[in-house]
Parts: structure tokens; C-alpha cells; sequence
């Protein structure tokens, strides 16, 4: 999913790879890059460490974790009768690259 300068979302790409290895996500980028994918400058997302050296190495780009992922992993290590009172959902996220059009 991409997100354009005015917060437009689209979605921009979907390929199925047998893992998340940095070479499966290191080509789904350059295909995007192939397409016309231009001046990115931040990709939020999960914290698997392909997806982050593809990012980094494909488009240069910043990244941060994503605050839904993040949430899962903190309420992973607490019990979950707890979960209720933090207010949490588990609501699906995506990958969003926020670039200039």
C-alpha cells in the first residue's frame, strides 16, 4: 500500500514468495521501482530483517516499525486477560510507503 503527499492510500503491488527473505522482498521492490515507484522517503512496517535491508538497499528509504506490530509484541509477553485494558485491537496493517508524487 503506498501513501501519497495529501495521505491517498493505494495499493501498489502484491507478489506471493515462499518466505520473507531479503531476496523475495529485495524483488518485489525493484519491481515496484520498475513501475515507476519514485522518491520514497519513509516505509513503515513489520520488523523482519529482509524486509528492512530491502528497504534499505532497494530504496534508500527510512524505516520505522509499525505500531500495530509493535503493539503485538508487546501484548505477545503480558497475559492475555491484560490485553483489554491497554485498549488494543488486532486490527490487519500493511506496509505504506509514504513518497512525494
Amino acid at each position: 500500500m503506498a501513501c501519497n503527499a495529501e495521505g491517498r492510500r493505494q495499493i501498489i503491488g502484491l507478489h506471493i514468495g515462499p518466505s520473507e527473505a531479503e531476496t523475495f522482498w529485495s524483488s518485489f521492490l525493484k519491481s515496484l521501482v520498475k513501475r515507476g515507484l519514485k522518491g520514497v522517503k519513509l516505509v513503515i512496517s513489520d520488523a523482519h530483517e529482509g524486509l528492512k535491508a530491502a528497504i534499505r538497499r532497494v530504496l534508500g528509504a527510512t524505516w520505522q516499525r509499525c505500531r500495530v506490530h509493535w503493539m503485538r509484541n508487546v501484548l505477545a509477553h503480558g497475559p492475555k486477560a491484560q490485553h483489554a485494558r491497554t485498549g488494543s485491537t488486532r486490527t490487519g496493517a500493511g506496509l505504506c510507503w509514504a513518497h512525494a508524487l
